[in-house]
């Protein structure tokens, strides 16, 4: 019998759908577990073989999970709403609602040729208004809680896509979809305050099991810094200028200040004299993506205001400058300039010929003068020139400095984060609509939760405008209604949400998902979640999972959730990459799945994805190799086809030696996700049973059914039948191993005289010390040693050495 891979996989990919085997159920006596994978956005270009490796990643580990006695949920859905799936339909002149069903109707039949065990029965779509009421819902309690508002603020402005962008969407000065340098805009914008929740969001990491590069990355997006608010007086003016520092011990090396050209101070300290000069600054900046704002290699530029602040301790006038290497989205956009102990200010400094100070000195070290200097001094040392904290260690003077200033008034000591509020609103079409209404008399007035959803209207046109407004401003019938609290003629909200909105609770939902009256049943959701296991790209490292746990953490506040981190175990799978470059239509370097599922199946190229290399690691891809791995199953159908007419009743004592090994070196390379290892073991245990073909056993082939099946489920189930077995391959239990098959039957013992080794003797393991005594001085070697000595003593550690001390 040949091995026919079309046939067999259509055949149980029928059985599967017919039986609803794949499905989840909450009544299982089973103990659950729940399986994730990252859902797609639904573009145009389907999913290529880098696509396929996540997902038989988390097919393999749910399928291993089933046979490990778990109700497994796995569930499927659509990441559809947002700036992706929008720009796919406007490059195909299409409306969005009409590609997106397209897409979601191709990655749907490709998933199932796929042969993965999704419950099919739970799959959403987040752009469906069953789904994104809901996420209008969440909104609202967002906005009931104080942490969802507006604020006129710069934001990121990507010109390719006509929106605004939150932080965590731009990557190296760009947008992270299109590429395009981003620059800014003041805006009036929706906002999150997940900066409320900065602290539990960092502090929450040490208890997940995931990678630690990707709780790195969080962190240190999070970016938490221990300092001080200091409080200058601005002179001339009632006001004063907040600015936090993590060195207030540094505060008389002071010689100016500088603001962000966005600071909303900037116009107040500026001087009709240097009017023009700011202004054409500030417009400069805003024009500049943060990226060429942040290089620390590029020349330091920058525009005096002719304001100056006092310096809290000498009452010294320390000029006010504005410059674009101060970001209004860090700390107050404002800083004190230290030139002598900060590379970025001393640059600065010398630029514009602004005088250094140093204030830190280190013991037993030649200092150079300060116009000499040739770079900032970070080291840490004792106190300088600073009046009464002279001697004191940097740590010292932190303390001292800020309990004094706390003492004046004008200082306290905080905490500093790098993470800004999450601008939560997009100037685009599709989307979900913002569920608020504006008010004249009443200002902002959340819809009522029994008019959920505000339906996104159906328009023709529906490109960004790029004014700063939604195509959805020039749609009357749905800008026009009643304020839901006066009654009174209000306009609706007329951005959308983000991308992100969706994919926040998504997880969530698929424990409950065709709920019409409430966001879940709390009790399915905490039956089901937290997710066991969540299995995506490290590209989501910082946007979607720290948005996803703020979510998470928002809704347990609300008492909607019973949890406080949406998932337990994370694995991030690599690229697959072709000639050197990740995968991509636009690069031309996409390989489909099509055509090697119809040439090889599905269970090959399963195969393959596992058996490229390290997981976790990229891996190129090699057309050449599929070939191989395609034999390898061939080969293993006919051993098993050929076994099985012949079967034999029982299983010799060096097969199951054979087969517990095989189980321990399966299970522990499956539980470690070292699956392109779990596929080497594979092929030499086949390759090894196949010299025994003739002797095997039902237990040796059950065995080797039963393994095989998470990572080649079709033929899995074709050969659990061969064999003679009934029902589904995943209906039994993963193999146990019988740790006494894992000692070996005989132990070499190694022979010392005088603890020189003489010889080594190879001895059945339960083997009398006598027996071993009489192997040892009959050794030539032995003999030879001993010859004309005296025997001292004989010293015997059973099973490892035999020692002669002689003399």
């Amino acid at each position: 019998m040949n091995y026919d891979a079309k046939t067999i996989e259509a055949k149980w990919q029928s059985y599967w759908e017919e039986t609803g085997r794949d499905r989840a159920l909450e009544t299982s006596q089973r103990p659950k577990y729940y399986c994730l994978d990252m859902f797609p956005y639904p573009s145009g270009s389907g999913l290529h073989v880098g696509h396929w490796r996540g997902y038989v990643l988390s097919d393999v580990w749910s399928r291993y999970k089933r046979l490990n006695g778990y109700e497994v949920l796995h569930p499927m859905g659509w990441d559809a709403f947002g700036l992706p799936a929008e720009n796919d339909a406007i490059k195909k002149g299409i409306h969005p609602t009409v590609g997106t069903a397209r897409n979601i109707a191709n990655f749907k039949e490709q998933l199932k040729r796929m042969g993965a065990m999704f419950d099919w029965s739970r799959e959403i779509n987040t752009s469906s208004p069953e789904y994104y009421k809901w996420t209008q819902w969440i909104f609202l309690q967002l906005f009931d809680m104080g942490l969802a508002y507006r604020k006129e603020m710069p934001i990121n402005w990507c010109p390719s896509c006509k929106t605004g962008l939150a932080n965590e969407e731009v990557v190296d000065g760009a947008c992270e979809r299109c590429g395009t340098p981003v620059t800014k805009r003041n805006m009036n914008q929706w906002m999150l305050r997940i900066t409320d929740y900065a602290e539990r969001l960092l502090n929450d990491l040490d208890d997940l099991d995931w990678p630690e590069k990707v709780k790195k990355m969080q962190a240190n997006w999070i970016g938490r810094s221990e300092g001080a608010e200091l409080s200058f007086e601005l002179h001339g003016l009632e006001k004063r200028l907040a600015v936090f520092t993590t060195r207030p011990d540094t505060l008389y090396g002071v010689t100016y200040m500088v603001l962000a050209p966005e600071h909303p101070l900037v116009s107040e300290l500026t001087t009709p004299q240097q009017q023009q000069a700011v202004s054409e600054y500030v417009t400069q900046t805003l024009a500049k993506s943060q990226l060429a704002r942040q290089r620390v290699d590029k020349t330091k530029t920058g525009v005096f205001t002719g304001g100056y602040a006092v310096h809290p301790l000498t009452g010294e006038l320390l000029p006010i400058w504005i410059a674009d290497y101060v970001l209004m989205d860090y700390g107050t956009g404002a800083i004190m300039a230290v030139p002598a102990h900060d590379q970025r200010d001393f640059e600065f400094a010398r630029q514009f010929q602004l005088p250094v100070r140093r204030v830190i000195k280190m013991a037993g070290v030649q200092e150079v003068s300060e116009q000499n200097m040739q770079e900032a001094d970070v080291r840490d040392g004792t106190l300088m020139n600073s009046g009464p904290y002279d001697g004191l260690t940097v740590e010292e003077a932190k303390r001292n400095v800020v309990l004094d200033l706390e003492a004046k008034g004008i200082a306290k000591r905080t905490v500093g984060y790098k993470l800004r509020d999450w601008v939560f609103a997009r100037q685009r079409y599709w989307g979900e609509p913002i569920p608020v209404v504006h008010c004249e008399r009443c200002g902002i007035v959340p819809v009522k939760e029994e008019d959920l959803p505000v339906l996104l209207p159906d328009v023709e046109r529906y490109e960004p405008t790029g004014t700063g407004e939604s195509p959805l401003a020039a749609i009357e019938s749905f800008v026009q209604t009643t304020c839901p609290k006066c009654k009174g003629p209000a306009k609706r909200e007329t951005d959308t949400m983000p991308q992100w909105a969706g994919s926040c609770w998504y997880f969530l939902r698929f424990a409950d998902p065709h709920n019409a009256e409430r966001l879940f049943d709390r009790e399915k959701v905490d039956y089901w979640l937290p997710v066991d296991m969540y299995i995506g790209g490290v590209e989501h490292a910082v946007l979607h999972l720290l948005y996803a746990r703020f979510f998470t953490k928002v809704l347990y506040d609300r008492k909607v959730i019973g949890f406080h981190e949406p998932f337990v175990r994370l694995f991030n799978q690599g690229m697959m990459t072709l000639h050197g470059a990740k995968m991509s239509k636009s690069k031309g370097n996409v390989v489909s799945p099509e055509e090697l599922v119809e040439k090889y199946g599905t269970d090959t190229l399963r195969m393959y994805e596992l058996f490229v290399g390290p997981p976790e690691v990229d891996a190129e891809w090699n057309p050449r190799a599929i070939e191989g791995v395609h034999r390898f199953l061939a080969r293993t159908y006919r051993l098993i086809v050929d076994a099985a007419a012949q079967m034999q009743k029982q299983e010799s004592r060096s097969l199951g030696k054979l087969r517990h090994r095989f189980v321990q070196q399966v299970t522990e390379r499956i539980e470690g996700f070292r699956f392109n290892t779990v596929v080497s073991a594979f092929m030499e245990y086949v390759a090894a049973l196949s010299e025994q073909s003739e002797t095997l056993d039902q237990k040796t082939l059950d065995t080797l059914v039963i393994c095989l099946a998470p990572l080649a489920p079709h033929l899995a189930e074709e050969c659990w039948r061969i064999i003679g077995n009934q029902g589904s391959v995943f209906d039994a239990s993963w193999p146990e191993v019988d740790e006494r098959y894992l000692v070996d039957d005989t132990v070499v013992i190694v022979v010392q005289i005088n603890g020189k080794i003489r010889d080594r003797i190879e001895v059945a393991r339960e083997t009398e010390q006598e027996q071993v005594r009489e192997r040892v001085f009959a050794s030539p070697s032995v003999q030879t040693a001993i010859a004309d000595k005296t025997i001292v003593k004989e010293v015997y550690v059973p099973g490892k050495i035999f020692n002669l001390v002689v003399r």
